[in-house]
């Protein structure tokens, strides 16, 4: 669930890009990068960690030009580690380019496996580099079109921005799994913005124009944006735990209203779930919004019950199981006046492993709680993500091998409820607001709307096991040896 931001046409492009990276940092926390061009050659900066500690003055000096691409990484293929970090920049035979990626592509192993029967040579784990040595092997003319020929032989979940000495380009896969919209700076006409979320767009002073559709390239030059569609959309696939959890809730992504989206799931739990309470709180930050739509549909008092410390991360994506146990602890803080003999119902959006609920609900009875109601604004989760969300395996998801009342007894709540899968879908669908024109054929737009035979347009494999795309595995796969020092 990585963060990907670029912009084109403006004399402080590296310093709008560290902006854009701040904005996006709740994507990925692990390391960060930005790479810009001057019209002649491209510069680099990544390390590990978040954008303010990455990102010092005698670096950003360095990042010169009009043009940049920038990347918060959140590790899924490839591990924590440097030679991970993204954007990733090589000179080829065709001259430069750097490359941000989100998503996971599922048969990477497959096509690196390929690629180094035929004498390619990987620098790193991430599967990102394989979209790289695809475009150096093309035998394309222009560089959009040697991307279309890379991205038409991956599969799998991509939004990505690509910057070379001149152009900028932004791509999304066939399903629109991943997001990305494109903005344009209000100081000119030529200068646009490409970014994960638009809540970017107001910090840096863009306006929102429109998404990025599936299996659209986007070009961005001199002569302005131009748009070609070399892969047709085939369905659409948003990931719905965008709006449950990744995104942030002032973002709107596909047209759909993230925050209204959130209260949607919240009313929808509330009466799908009654129970007898005195106070409903949320798990913050994230937890916020449907607790809202809860408590205005219960009737029931919302209290800000847990306080949470915004100098610790978000503990979903930690990528190692002790930071995140310590971070429970560190993060939140209960209000003790909020939880003296009440009953009270806490509302969170997933339960992932269970022991993150298993720590907040003993934290609220230790602060005097007389019950705790735990209530979840999603399905279970019991299927792993292939598309970018760290859950590779069926054993770490508690919902996979426990029913909901075993799951209860676990966190140790008085009870548990869940969010139906129906009301899921149909609480997103609701907060979609009509589309705005777009210079992409109609054909190409998919619309967030039930089709014809009542299917959704959205990826829900975590919750149904329904995959859009399967994983794919060479014969004799292997993982990666190399240790960084």
């Amino acid at each position: 669930m990585c963060g990907v931001f670029g912009i084109y046409g403006h004399p402080e492009a590296a310093n709008l890009t560290y902006l854009g990276l701040h904005a996006l940092q709740h994507r990925g926390q692990e390391s960060a990068g930005i790479a810009t061009s001057d019209g002649k050659q491209l510069a680099l900066h990544r390390g590990m960690g978040q954008v303010i500690d990455v990102f010092q003055p005698r670096q950003m000096e360095r990042l010169t030009g009009t043009n940049a691409i920038g990347h918060v990484r959140y590790s899924t293929a490839g591990g924590s580690l440097l030679r991970n970090a993204q954007p990733i920049a090589v000179d080829y035979a065709h001259g430069q380019i750097a490359i941000a990626h989100n998503g996971n592509l599922t048969n990477s192993l497959l096509l690196r496996e390929q690629l180094e029967k035929s004498g390619s040579i990987f620098q790193s784990g991430s599967d990102t580099e394989v979209i790289v040595h695809l475009l150096a092997v093309s035998g394309q003319r222009t560089t959009e079109d040697r991307l279309a020929d890379a991205l038409s032989k991956v599969e799998g979940a991509f939004s990505l921005v690509c910057l070379t000495e001149t152009k900028m380009l932004a791509a999304r896969d066939r399903y629109g799994i991943r997001p990305l919209c494109i903005g344009r700076l209000k100081s000119g006409d030529r200068q646009f913005v490409v970014a994960s979320e638009p809540t970017v767009f107001s910090l840096i002073e863009a306006e929102f124009v429109r998404d990025v559709e599936p299996g659209e390239i986007v070009v961005l030059s001199d002569e302005g944006l131009r748009s070609i569609t070399p892969a047709p959309p085939i369905a659409s696939k948003r990931c719905v735990f965008e709006y449950i959890y990744f995104a942030r809730p002032d973002s709107t992504l596909d047209g759909v209203n993230v925050y209204e989206a959130r209260k949607n799931f919240g009313r929808a739990l509330a009466r799908e779930n009654r129970v007898e309470a005195d106070v409903v709180v949320a798990v913050p930050d994230s937890g916020v919004p449907a607790t809202i739509g809860f408590a205005e549909e219960s009737g029931i008092r919302y209290e800000v019950g847990l306080v949470r410390s915004h100098y610790i991360g978000r503990t979903f994506i930690e990528p190692q199981q002790s930071i995140r146990h310590f971070g429970v602890r560190l993060k939140l803080s209960p209000v003790p006046e909020v939880f003296r003999d009440k009953r009270v119902i806490v509302v969170d959006d997933s339960i992932v492993r269970g022991t993150t609920s298993r720590k907040i609900v003993k934290m609220i009875r230790d602060a005097g709680a007389k019950e705790v109601h735990l209530r979840i604004s999603s399905p279970p989760t019991r299927w792993p993500c292939y598309y970018g969300i760290d859950t590779p395996t069926r054993d770490e998801l508690i919902a996979s091998s426990h029913s909901v009342e075993a799951i209860n007894e676990f966190v140790t709540s008085d009870s548990l409820g869940y969010l139906s899968h129906e009301s899921m879908i149909e609480s997103v669908l609701a907060s979609a607001s009509p589309r705005e024109p777009s210079n992409v054929s109609s054909e190409h737009r998919l619309p967030m709307l039930k089709d014809e035979q009542g299917r959704h347009p959205f990826c829900d494999a975590c919750f149904s096991g329904n995959y859009p795309i399967q994983y794919k595995t060479p014969p004799r796969s292997r993982q990666m040896r190399l240790l960084d020092v």
